[in-house]
C-alpha cells in the first residue's frame, strides 16, 4: 500500500509539473494580456483526452482538439444541426446545385493572416482533388463538383448531383492555404503544429510529457470563451484518467461506466451523462481467409450472445443493446432489424442449418475447419477489453471461440480476422456511407453488399426526408441480414468534472468516443478553490 501511495504521489508531482512547464517552455509564450501568471492555473481547464498523433482536420476528421482549434463554413448546434459558422448565411440554388456561402469579414487566422475565400477553395480542393491525401472522410465530398471563390468573402461550391448530407460536411474545419499550399497533407509539420480560426489557439505540444496547451483566441470572431487556457493530457490508460481526476491532476475526463461510478456522489465532483451514438461491436475483416469462407455465419452469432448481461455487467447500466448502426439516430430504429434475439436454442437450430456440427472438443467445425477466430482489442481500453471476454466466454459456452489478442495499436494488415470496434453515426444518417459502401473511404474492413450500396446511395441523395428514413430503415435490415460485425451495445457518454466547473451541455448527443462534449466550452465556467 505504501508503494502505492509513493507511485501515486510521485505520478502527481510529474503531471502538475507538466501543467505548468507546458506554459513556460521555449518558444511558447501566451500572447500579451491573456496570463496574468505563467504558473496560475486557476483559470487553466485540464482535460485528459484521448490519444493523438495529428491535429488536422482534412487529415484525421473531427476531435476534441480539432473542434476547438478550427471551424467550418459550418458547426453543429445542440440538436445536431448544422448551422452557418464562418460562414454567416449561405444560399443553394437547386438548378445549378451551388452553394454560395458568403464569409464573415475580418476574420483572422491564429497567425495573425487574414482568412478569405481563398482557404476555402484551397481546404475543398484538397479534400476532392489530391490524390495522395490519406484520409477516411473522403467520400464525404466526392459529390463536390467545383469550388472557386468569387470575390475575397464569397465561395461557390458546386455539387455533381444532390447530396442531401452535404450541409453536414461543411462543418469541416478550414486549413490555411498560405501555411499548407504545396505540402504533403498526411506527414506536415503543420499537423503537430496547427493553426486554425477556432476558439482555442495552439501553443505547444509536449509529447513526452503528453502534453497539448492552448490559449483562448483572444481575436476568435464570435463569443470568446470564459476559461482562459487548456492543458490536453493525451491519456491511453482508462484508470489513469480516473487517478488524475482523484489526485486533482485532471478537472474533466471522459471515464468508462464503472470509473465513472465511483465518482457518484462523491464529494468535489460531477457526473455528466451524456447519450452517445457509440456502439461497440466485433467487426470482422472480410480480407481474411475464414471469413471470406464462413460470411454466412456471421448474423447467427447474434443468438449466442446475452448483450443485456454486457450492458449490465461491463457498463454498470450505462447504455443499451445494440442491433442496429445507426439504432440512435434519427432516421434509424427499425425494429424490423432486430433479428436476434438471446436464443441458444436457435442458435443451434441455426448452425445447423448451415451444416456446422460440434467437435469432441464442444466447438463447432464445418468442412474440416473449426469455428475459431481472431480479433485484435486495444490493451488500454479496459472496457473494450471487458466487453471482449464477455462475449468470448458466452460464445465459448456456445461452441465458438473467438481469440482475443492485445495491441497496443490497431494493425489492419497483420492478418487478424477482426477488431472490437467502435463507431458512431451521431449526425446525418449519411457518415455511415463511407463505413460500408463497397471500397468506402472508411471501410477498413472490405465490407461490401451490393444491397447496402444500392440503399446507402439512394438515401444520399433523396430530398425527402421521409422517404431517406424509409431507406434507412432499410439499409439496417439489410445489414442485419448480411453484417460487417455482430453489435453488442450502445456506451452512455460519462463524463466526471470537477465541482468548480459549470457549463458541459447534455442535451447534446456526442460521437464515437463521446467526442462532442467542448461544443459549447465557450459557455463554460471554471473556479478552482
Amino acid at each position: 500500500m505504501n508503494y502505492k501511495k509513493r507511485i501515486r504521489t510521485f505520478l502527481a508531482v510529474v503531471l502538475c509539473l507538466g501543467v505548468i512547464l507546458s506554459f513556460t517552455g521555449c518558444g511558447s509564450s501566451a500572447p500579451s494580456g491573456t496570463a496574468k501568471n505563467a504558473t496560475d492555473l486557476s483559470n487553466t481547464l485540464v482535460y485528459a483526452g484521448e490519444n493523438d498523433d495529428t491535429i488536422n482536420p482534412v487529415v484525421t476528421g473531427q476531435s476534441e482538439l480539432v473542434s476547438i482549434i478550427f471551424s467550418g463554413l459550418m458547426k453543429y448546434d445542440v440538436s445536431g444541426k448544422p448551422v452557418a459558422d464562418l460562414a454567416k448565411n449561405y444560399t443553394y440554388d437547386e438548378k445549378s446545385l451551388t452553394y454560395t456561402f458568403n464569409l464573415r469579414p475580418g476574420v483572422l487566422w491564429q497567425d495573425g493572416k487574414l482568412f478569405t475565400a481563398e482557404d476555402v477553395v484551397y481546404t475543398y480542393k484538397e479534400l476532392t482533388s489530391d490524390k495522395t491525401l490519406a484520409s477516411t472522410i473522403l467520400d464525404d465530398y466526392k459529390d463536390i463538383a467545383g469550388v472557386k471563390a468569387k470575390d475575397e468573402n464569397t465561395v461557390e461550391i458546386t455539387l455533381s448531383q444532390y447530396n442531401a448530407a452535404m450541409l453536414n460536411y461543411f462543418t469541416i474545419g478550414i486549413i490555411p492555404k498560405h501555411l499548407l499550399e504545396g505540402q504533403d497533407l498526411t506527414t506536415s509539420p503543420f499537423n503537430q503544429n496547427p493553426v486554425g480560426t477556432g476558439r482555442y489557439k495552439f501553443v505547444q505540444w509536449d509529447k513526452a510529457g503528453g502534453t497539448v496547451s492552448l490559449v483562448r483566441n483572444e481575436k476568435y470572431y464570435d463569443k470568446i470563451p470564459n476559461i482562459e487556457k487548456i492543458v490536453y493530457k493525451t491519456v491511453a490508460v482508462e484508470s489513469t484518467k480516473a487517478l488524475m481526476l482523484q489526485s486533482g491532476e485532471a478537472d474533466l475526463a471522459w471515464l468508462n461506466a464503472k470509473y465513472a461510478k465511483n465518482f457518484r456522489g462523491k464529494a468535489g465532483f460531477k457526473n455528466y451523462d451524456f447519450t452517445t451514438a457509440d456502439y461497440r461491436a466485433v467487426s470482422m475483416d472480410f480480407r481474411s481467409k475464414f471469413w471470406t469462407q464462413n460470411k454466412d455465419s456471421i448474423g447467427v452469432l447474434n443468438y449466442a450472445i446475452d448483450k443485456d448481461a454486457v450492458v449490465k455487467s461491463v457498463l454498470t447500466g450505462q447504455g443499451c443493446t445494440a442491433y442496429s448502426t445507426m439504432q440512435l439516430n434519427a432516421f434509424g430504429g427499425n425494429k424490423d432489424a432486430d433479428l436476434y434475439p438471446y436464443d441458444l436454442s436457435k442458435f443451434a437450430a441455426e448452425m445447423a442449418k448451415l451444416g456446422w456440427t460440434k467437435g469432441s472438443d464442444g466447438i463447432y467445425q464445418r468442412n474440416g475447419q473449426k469455428f475459431h477466430f481472431r480479433i485484435q482489442v486495444r490493451d488500454y481500453e479496459e472496457e473494450r477489453v471487458d466487453i471482449a471476454n464477455v462475449v468470448t466466454k458466452q460464445l465459448k459456452d456456445a461452441g465458438v471461440e473467438m481469440e482475443i489478442v492485445l495491441v497496443t495499436k490497431f494493425d489492419w494488415n497483420a492478418g487478424y480476422d477482426g477488431f472490437l470496434a467502435g463507431y458512431a453515426v451521431e449526425f446525418d444518417p449519411d457518415a455511415a456511407y463511407k463505413q460500408f459502401i463497397t471500397n468506402g473511404s472508411a471501410n477498413t474492413m472490405k465490407y461490401s453488399n451490393p444491397v447496402v450500396d444500392d440503399i446507402l446511395t439512394q438515401a444520399r441523395h433523396t430530398k425527402d426526408a421521409n422517404e431517406r428514413k424509409s431507406l434507412y430503415g432499410k439499409f439496417e435490415v439489410a445489414f442485419a441480414k448480411e453484417p460487417a460485425s455482430v453489435l453488442i451495445a450502445y456506451l452512455d457518454g460519462n463524463y466526471v468534472g470537477i465541482s468548480g466547473l459549470e457549463g458541459p451541455d447534455t442535451k447534446r448527443v456526442l460521437g464515437h468516443h463521446a467526442v462532442g462534449v467542448m461544443w459549447n466550452i465557450e459557455d463554460w465556467k471554471l473556479s478552482k478553490k
